[in-house]
């Protein structure tokens, strides 16, 4: 898409236009809201894309223990979702889970189909039970979550990335 930059790492200067883009989801219930003192804490977990030096596009990999981690808080600017804004985002979080050598990254969605078609498999969420016991306790959802938990073997990304990517 012209004028897009590629996908980079979070700044501080780009916490705001990433609590927006979150925040506008989360107030439609299509995702969990992030407050500035959140984002600023976790902001290494973060890459954006902009354009034209505002951000479009945000997401972040959150390590979860040695052997998984999880994409959260994916938000792409409404005129630009369908664009390839979020595959891309999701591509540079799946090859810093490679770089790090984490075997299996994971999302809790209602995006079902943008992660099929990049991949991911669903699966229950029993199976997440490092996932369930730090974040889930303090969701308001919990229990009674309704989001898929969605999984991919980062070594499907290694051999297949010229699909992913």
């Amino acid at each position: 898409m012209a004028g897009v930059s590629p996908v980079r790492k979070g700044r501080v200067g780009d916490v705001p236009r990433m609590a927006g883009l979150i925040n506008q989801y989360a107030a439609q219930a299509l995702m969990l809201p992030k407050s500035l003192n959140q984002l600023y804490q976790n902001l290494r977990d973060f890459v954006v894309v902009e354009r034209e030096k505002e951000v479009i596009g945000c997401g972040a990999l959150h390590v979860m223990w040695r052997d998984l981690a999880e994409i959260r808080s994916l938000a792409v600017a409404e005129p630009y979702t369908g664009n390839g804004v979020g595959r891309q985002i999701v591509a540079q979080l799946l090859a810093e889970a490679c770089e790090l050598g984490v075997p299996t990254v994971f999302a809790l969605t209602y995006q079902v189909e943008f992660f099929q078609r990049l991949g991911f498999h669903q699966v229950s969420k029993e199976i997440l039970p490092r996932k369930i016991w730090v974040d889930c306790l303090d969701c308001p959802k919990f229990p009674n979550c309704d989001e898929t938990a969605m999984i991919l073997s980062t070594s499907r990304v290694r051999g297949e990335k010229h699909n992913v990517i």
